[in-house]
């Protein structure tokens, strides 16, 4: 089984502004206070003790003007260098203000600011040994200065990075719901047209030797006889249809499932010995050779004609239907056609096949063919009702 790794996410809930503005105030006005720090660190004129002062009160801005807080940090900075004392606390103020600034832009952005300030820094210490004498701290300032800003825009990318993961994360999950959904909606219209296909031409046999049973049970008890025979075969029929589909669905995987028996056009002559059986006249014709139609093809070949012929004896006339089968070697086309009842046609559309009828059994045809890139057309034409299907061969099943 293949392991998922779970989305990142931060390992610890980040402390409160007010938290992190106070410890930044400590670390930089502390230093200023710092009695073990040597006299060319610690302020000793006004303008330095408000260079180290301050900042403390210009960088909770910095969440709103970022790049103005920061010119004025280096500012006060270079003013307490050129009263000759380098402040540790501004330094600090100003890597804050870099890192703060690096973490909420664009990485190009935070590399031009980031490298200005040092170039700034430099240009300072520069003055500053001039008029003052070289102090080292200046430069280690702006190597602090760089850390920042680097650490900044990493910060950035892990931030950016742990929401790109989350969204995907989240996209993962929509679409295996999707997809899960769609599946499900899927099987549960194979499993109506399987037990559409299982019962409705069982039971409209039933139901139409049942009502001839009934008609001459007094008058003719052999042709009684012979419908209630039909009656039973068709009921152990479709008995056994179903229990083949529930023990497929019980079954613990698809793979252990034993299969439903498939149906195709090797099997059309048991069909029409049925429906003849029945009372249905059939009357077939077949331009070219359909034995090679087999597989998928042949199962919704083998569908089409019994739904068409189960509407054909339900809601038909004189107990007739005529049977064409044409193929080509590219594609095959099924049409059936079956008297009805001249006063029922203009009630009739291309959804409904009869006039006490659903639809629902046109609906499954229109699946299956569809599923074949096929195309299925019914309606009421001259005299009767007609319905033709067109279904591609497959490349391999072509001749």
């Amino acid at each position: 089984m293949a392991r998922t790794e779970p989305p990142l996410s931060e390992p610890h809930p980040a402390p409160p502004v007010w938290a992190r503005d106070l410890l930044l105030a400590v670390l930089v006005v502390g230093p200023a206070f710092a009695p073990f720090l040597p006299a060319g660190l610690l302020p000793a004129s006004p303008v330095s003790w408000v260079a180290a002062l301050a900042p403390v009160i210009v960088l909770p801005a910095r969440r709103r003007w970022p790049l103005g807080v920061l010119v004025v940090l280096v500012l006060l900075f270079a003013g307490a260098v050129m009263e000759g004392t380098v402040l540790p606390g501004a330094g600090i103020a100003i890597a804050a203000a870099v890192f703060y600034h690096a973490n909420h832009t664009v990485r190009r952005r935070s590399l031009i600011v980031g490298s200005v300030t040092m170039v700034a820094l430099a240009g300072v210490a520069i003055l500053g040994a001039v008029m003052h004498g070289l102090d080292p701290l200046v430069f280690q300032l702006v190597v602090t200065v760089a850390f920042a800003s680097a650490a900044g825009d990493a910060t950035r990318s892990r931030r950016e990075y742990l929401i790109a993961v989350t969204e995907r994360a989240d996209r993962a999950e929509r679409t295996r719901e999707s997809e899960a959904q769609r599946r499900v909606t899927e099987e549960r219209l194979r499993i109506a047209r399987d037990l559409h296909d299982a019962v409705a031409h069982q039971i409209s046999v039933i139901s139409l030797n049942a009502g001839v049973a009934t008609s001459v049970l007094d008058s003719n008890p052999e042709r009684a006889r012979a419908a209630l025979g039909t009656i039973r075969q068709a009921s152990r029929n479709v008995l056994g249809e179903i229990g083949d589909l529930l023990a497929m669905l019980r079954a613990d995987s698809p793979d252990s499932a034993t299969p439903a028996p498939q149906y195709g056009l090797e099997h059309l002559d048991t069909l029409l010995d049925q429906f003849a059986a029945g009372g249905l006249e059939v009357r077939r014709r077949v331009d070219g050779d359909y034995a090679a139609i087999t597989g998928t093809v042949g199962l919704v070949a083998y569908r089409v004609i019994q739904e068409a012929l189960t509407n054909a004896h339900k809601h038909g006339a004189r107990h007739r239907a005529h049977l064409l089968i044409e193929t080509d070697g590219r594609s095959v086309r099924i049409v059936v056609t079956n008297p009805v009842e001249s006063a029922a046609l203009p009630g009739r559309t291309a959804v409904d096949p009869g006039a006490t009828g659903t639809g629902m059994g046109l609906v499954g045809v229109r699946e299956r063919v569809a599923s074949v890139r096929g195309t299925v057309s019914a309606g009421p034409t001259v005299g009767g009702w007609k319905m033709v299907a067109t279904i591609p061969l497959p490349k391999e099943g072509r001749s």
